[in-house]
């Protein structure tokens, strides 16, 4: 996969964005747990009261606590809060918001800072806890007495009238017997436990604290539903890029191998089969599509979730996170145990594929033949064979994922079962407040998801390192036939000239060379033939013209230049070529022959079509030149692939053809206008022919005899049947003594 990263330089742009946004989305889903805990802990159990600072108390409730503090402490209060009465001139205002003021002076908190109100609610928390423990002797009396500071006393003692009356460092011993009681409260407890008597407080107050509750637990609610709303749009929107950035690249991989293919020269078709092309170009580019959509989507997202859910559970409660640790490396074992069992198979199962498309490939090519023998039972076991091993593998794979999710589920609710078990102790033991547990539960099935997700990566990842791998594959295939750094450039005062200098060529492989020693000249206006026995290397010579191969010794001219000196493009653009193997491509008669020329004109492609006697069967057709060809031309004659094929080359208006047996599928008739036709309509033009039979290169200027790689004869038909046995051994072959005289 590092190896096809460079590709993804085109989309840097997009992928930044969709970090960024995942980010802002993470960020979304990791605040929504604290709205949930803020509802549970300050909208239920705290009625939407925020903290133990009170916005308003009573003279009477504000000298109980300050008869439990300390001197510093009462200090802080008393700048924080202003004293109203009815003498205060804004005390109208007040008595709208604070009804019972008419009955009793209050204390009103002043604007302050937030590091202000937190250092604040410490102090009043404490301090109206302090109250509260000595209200809640009163509820311990025995017989109308109860026991305080060591004394017993009636309980309808005024306990903060003697606390007033004590000296300070008594009153300093009843604060610090208190406090320890309390002290295993952190501070969110604390809060929480003298909200009640804030609560308690607002309704002497005569405020609505149901109202207070409803529109603290609709504002949490609202924001929930914003935040939920942003994090969904940046989910489209990252699932947007994320599958416009997988998709551009797959199509430039697709671009890219094509156009790698297009330069590649036979010996690199022969190190790929085509069945394994095709699957690179479609199916292992799908592989790498579909993890760039979801690695896009996950590989950020999930880490960032995963972090910041540990950051938050362990806020939330640092004494359950060995929960959350204990489920990670379960989770990773498990993620290893899959990744060991299934990363080999990956690599298979992309082999398997590319024996089903060859054996597709070759069972549709070869449907005739197989229906000529029948063989039908044959292929179909065959096809059943290499179907039967991809699906087994992809089962097992299967089979291997499919365990992983009821083992996520179960590690899910195990985790959330021991994070209620412990949680329910400690919320007991008041140590952690409802919400808090609720939250923590949350981010514990985020961080479980977050390495759900990092398992799917991890386990996509393999395969699609593979098809990724089998792509640089094509893409660092050295090209052995490329253009020249500087190329040189034809002289447009020589055309047609052809001439082969001591050239030797073998296979890459071969043991011995297959063309030896070949030297020949060919001239404008000339036919040059070609004959020879099957495998004599009649075609390998015409496929060293066009550069398909290169020479191993010797050199080849073209019009007095190296075709090794010049780009194959320029090379290409003078040789008309008609090889062994007609083949037409999909749409009409008129798109094959415009195949040489795009902008042809309509009587050249006419003039092309009559020259190569393709008139006579066009002309049938109800649609003409406008009929339609299937692929590989399967629904034309093996006579009228040719003759369209020879028509291609003619629109080219070449200076060279090339015609490798390109007139075995022609009647003698045929043959025989077709090349009078071309005699006279391509004067000035040199003709190389590969032929097998002696009636279509009789007439030729000059006849080239191969054997074995060697030239055992070259001359005129009738020079040739006086003085080259393999010549005459051929035509007699073909012809009677008398029909040759």
């Amino acid at each position: 996969m590092i190896k096809l990263i460079k590709y993804l330089k085109p989309f840097v742009a997009m992928i930044i964005m969709a970090v960024v946004l995942l980010f802002v989305q993470a960020m979304c889903d990791l605040a929504l747990p604290d709205y949930t805990s803020n509802i549970v802990n300050k909208g239920i159990q705290q009625g939407g009261i925020l903290d133990a600072v009170p916005q308003a108390i009573r003279q009477s409730e504000m000298n109980k606590t300050q008869l439990l503090m300390n001197e510093e402490d009462k200090e802080e209060v008393l700048n924080s809060y202003k004293f109203i009465d009815k003498s205060s001139k804004d005390y109208e205002e007040y008595l709208k918001e604070y009804p019972n003021l008419k009955n009793e002076p209050i204390f009103v908190i002043k604007d302050i800072k937030k590091s202000e109100r937190e250092k604040l609610n410490n102090i009043m928390g404490r301090a109206i806890l302090r109250v509260s423990s000595i209200e809640k002797i009163k509820s311990n009396s025995e017989n109308g007495i109860i026991s305080f500071n060591g004394f017993k006393v009636p309980v309808n003692t005024d306990l903060f009238a003697v606390i007033s009356s004590m000296p300070y460092n008594q009153r300093e011993e009843i604060i610090k017997g208190i406090d320890n009681k309390i002290s295993n409260l952190d501070d969110s407890m604390i809060t929480q436990s003298a909200v009640s008597k804030v609560k308690a407080e607002y309704k002497a107050l005569g405020m609505d604290t149901d109202k207070m509750q409803n529109r603290y637990i609709i504002n949490t609610g609202m924001i929930m539903l914003l935040i939920s709303l942003l994090g969904g749009i940046c989910t489209i929107i990252v699932g947007f890029l994320a599958s416009k950035t997988a998709a551009g690249l797959a199509r430039n991989l697709r671009k890219k191998i094509f156009e790698k293919v297009e330069r590649f020269s036979n010996k690199e078709f022969d190190d790929f089969s085509t069945a394994s092309l095709i699957t690179r170009s479609t199916n292992d580019i799908t592989q790498i599509q579909m993890l760039m959509v979801i690695m896009i989507r996950m590989v950020f997202y999930a880490p960032i979730m995963g972090i910041g859910g540990v950051i938050r559970a362990i806020q939330k409660s640092s004494s359950m996170s060995w929960i959350i640790a204990v489920a990670v490396i379960v989770l990773l074992g498990l993620i290893f145990i899959i990744f060991a069992v299934a990363f080999p198979k990956f690599k298979i199962i992309q082999k398997l594929i590319d024996r089903l498309n060859l054996v597709t490939r070759e069972s549709l090519s070869g449907m005739m033949v197989i229906r000529a023998f029948n063989t039908q039972n044959f292929e179909e076991e065959r096809f059943d064979r290499a179907n039967k091993d991809v699906t087994n593998t992809n089962l097992f794979v299967n089979r291997v994922m499919a365990c992983m999710m009821p083992v996520m589920m179960l590690i899910m609710n195990g985790v959330t079962l021991i994070i209620v078990w412990i949680g329910s102790h400690e919320v007991a033991n008041a140590s952690m407040q409802v919400g808090d547990m609720m939250a923590f539960m949350q981010y514990a099935m985020q961080i479980i998801m977050a390495f759900l997700m990092l398992a799917v990566m991890f386990i996509l990842i393999p395969r699609a390192s593979v098809s990724a791998q089998r792509i640089d594959e094509v893409f660092r295939k050295e090209i052995l036939i490329s253009d020249p750094k500087t190329p040189k450039h034809f002289d447009d005062s020589i055309k047609g000239v052809v001439e082969f200098k001591n050239v030797s060529f073998r296979y890459p492989g071969a043991e011995e060379d297959i063309l030896k020693s070949i030297s020949f000249k060919t001239l404008p206006g000339k036919t040059t033939a070609f004959i020879g026995s099957t495998g004599s290397g009649k075609t390998t010579l015409i496929n060293l013209i066009m550069r398909f191969y290169d020479v191993t010794k010797g050199e080849i001219f073209v019009n007095g230049v190296n075709v090794k000196d010049v780009s194959q493009q320029e090379l290409r653009d003078k040789i008309g070529y008609v090889p062994q193997k007609s083949y037409l491509f999909s749409g009409t008669i008129e798109s094959n022959i415009k195949y040489a020329d795009k902008n042809a004109a309509e009587k050249d492609i006419k003039n092309s079509a009559e020259i190569a006697q393709a008139m006579e069967f066009i002309s049938t057709k109800q649609e003409g030149f406008k009929t339609e060809i299937s692929q590989g031309g399967a629904n034309v004659s093996g006579g009228q692939k040719q003759r369209l094929s020879i028509a291609r080359a003619l629109l080219k208006k070449p200076e060279i053809y090339l015609f490798d047996d390109s007139f075995s599928a022609l009647d003698f008739k045929t043959d025989a206008a077709l090349r009078r036709s071309l005699k006279k309509e391509t004067a000035g033009c040199t003709f190389l022919i590969v032929a097998q039979r002696i009636s279509t290169i009789i007439d030729a200027d000059e006849i080239i005899v191969l054997d074995n790689g060697n030239i055992v004869g070259t001359g005129t038909h009738k020079e040739l049947m006086e003085n080259c046995d393999v010549y005459k051994e051929i035509a007699l072959s073909q012809f009677s003594k008398e029909e040759l005289a």
